[in-house]
């Protein structure tokens, strides 16, 4: 609301100035209508087919009787389908609450019933996992499918093309704010349940336009799309490269091939992946069948690359790397390691502050420290989330002081540049996925034979932290490593199991009972990197 006083009497330019996700596709798709937005595989789509579509999946949604505000989840892997459905979302105004899809069915669940989710859009495979369609239908949730195998109308699903046949691809006139409430997108907490971070349409368009600047991103770029787009990195990677007229080529999941065959076919600039993809394109038999000369920038991100791999990429894909960092509290990218510093230092470097945020160190109480002194990584910015859903100690816990509070504990140091260090609660970063180490220790609790669970991240020279299991056996029980893993590999999501289990005599404690993880974490930080060298 204007302050009228302050104005003189002159009102907020309302509609005409409004800053709307949905606003990034229309306003691309008047400059480049015949440009190409997104590919997948052979498949080619211009930002009017985009645009057309996500205003028909509105319109549909609007009929169908959903209203502004109310929550529709999207359970999907990377489509066309999905990359229309998500702009349709927002020009209804709802509230998208995209799911993991490696999360399991329990937590699925969970995530449905938190947001109050009645409707969601689903891959057809997906649907068709027994439990994951038997958790859907006991809570009643109304279905449509993105037929990405041919088994739509086998299930007896409506599928999204033939839904929006015939709607209408003018924008629904639906009234919004550029604060309003545009996403809810869960993230493991350090409980054994996620945690909803919710943004407004501002946040999400500002680190766009954060990206956009920070990253040099121009018409004739396009980014490689193996990152899901339930992920805000995913997201926001898709809305900052076609809100400058650029294009992602859609994946589902990685391939090195795959991504080598679409740099060449839809003349990618950018290459975006972890460190364990740069190994796995370098050391593919075929990576000399693909010429890989027309990236000009290569993005990492999730945890810093092993000096050996990182020279050896840049000799061979490109001289130009940088890392991004974020979380999705902070709509993502919050730092970056900028291209001339990457041969300069090496270690957990994750750049300077984007001009989207600041970003400082904070003692535990609230002061902020100078260079060169540890403390806990916070940020503030247009950027920052809105709070964590129905969660206000979380949310007071998460913004004391009047900044973000991450967990991370770092330093900044001489040149500006942000030094992790650990984390301040037991989250573990593996492979781009949060994964709470609280609830890895439940679910070995649950096994007969063990007695106590401790979880850690062990630094991993690909995934960044590996999910490691150190157990105690109940006196005379009998168990060995794998059958806990298998125990875990029925009760967890893929990346939640754990990748080293070891079962040792005694647990380092404290003297008043309490498990002293840090002494795990130093006694086996060598592990994987043991492993791989």
């Amino acid at each position: 609301m204007t302050n009228l006083a302050a104005t003189g009497g002159v009102p907020g330019p309302g509609r005409i100035g409004r800053v709307a996700i949905g606003d990034l596709l229309k306003k691309a798709a008047a400059r480049f209508p015949d440009r190409v937005a997104v590919t997948d595989g052979a498949r080619r789509v211009t930002f009017t087919e985009l645009e057309r579509d996500a205003n028909r999946f509105a319109n549909y949604l609007v009929a169908r009787g959903l209203k502004p505000g109310e929550k529709i989840s999207t359970i999907c892997n990377n489509s066309v389908e999905f990359v229309k459905a998500l702009f349709g979302i927002h020009r209804a105004g709802l509230v998208w609450v995209p799911i993991n899809t490696m999360l399991g069915p329990a937590d699925m669940d969970y995530i449905l019933d938190h947001a109050e989710v009645r409707f969601a859009l689903i891959d057809d495979n997906l649907h068709a996992q027994p439990d994951r369609r038997a958790a859907l239908q006991k809570r009643g949730i109304d279905l449509i499918a993105v037929d990405l195998t041919g088994k739509a109308a086998a299930a007896g699903l409506e599928e999204f093309n033939d839904l929006i046949k015939g709607q209408s691809g003018i924008e629904p006139d639906i009234d919004f704010d550029d604060r309003d409430l545009a996403m809810i997108i869960y993230t493991s907490g350090t409980t054994s349940r996620p945690k909803g971070a919710m943004h407004c349409h501002l946040a999400v368009v500002m680190a766009v336009m954060s990206n956009a600047i920070e990253m040099h991103l121009d018409r004739n770029d396009g980014i490689t799309g193996q990152f899901p787009l339930f992920h805000c990195a995913g997201h926001v990677l898709l809305l900052s490269y076609l809100s400058v007229g650029g294009r992602m080529a859609l994946m589902r999941g990685f391939d090195p091939v795959v991504c080598m065959e679409a740099i060449v076919r839809d003349k990618l600039t950018v290459f975006v992946g972890l460190s364990l993809m740069y190994q796995a394109i370098l050391d593919h038999p075929r990576r000399r069948e693909y010429d890989l000369s027309g990236l000009k920038a290569c993005i990492y991100t999730m945890a810093p690359m092993s000096r050996p791999l990182l020279e050896r990429a840049m000799a061979d894909m490109c001289p130009n790397f940088v890392l991004t960092s974020g979380q999705t509290e902070m709509y993502p990218a919050t730092t970056m390691s900028q291209p001339d510093r990457q041969l300069e230092r090496f270690g957990n470097y994750w750049g300077e502050s984007l001009i989207v945020n600041e970003t400082a160190i904070m003692d535990d109480d609230g002061k902020l420290l100078p260079r060169g002194q540890a403390g806990e990584l916070v940020h503030r910015g247009p950027n920052v989330m809105m709070g964590y859903y129905k969660d206000p100690k979380a949310t007071e816990e998460a913004r004391k002081f009047g900044w973000h509070h991450t967990g991370d504990l770092a330093l900044i140091d001489e040149h500006g540049e942000v030094l992790f260090l650990d984390r301040k609660k037991d989250m573990i970063k593996s492979g781009g996925e949060n994964v709470a180490s609280v609830k890895i220790e439940e679910t070995l609790l649950a096994h007969p034979s063990v007695q106590n669970a401790a979880v850690v991240g062990l630094p991993h020279p690909q995934w960044g932290e590996a999910v490691s299991a150190f157990v105690k056996l109940k006196p005379g029980a009998v168990a060995d490593e794998a059958e806990i893993s298998e125990h875990c590999r029925k009760h967890l999501g893929g990346f939640q199991v754990p990748k080293f289990v070891r079962i040792v005599d005694e647990m380092p404690m404290t003297a008043t009972g309490k498990l002293r993880k840090v002494e795990l974490r130093q006694a086996f930080a060598g592990h994987f990197t043991k492993e791989h060298a």
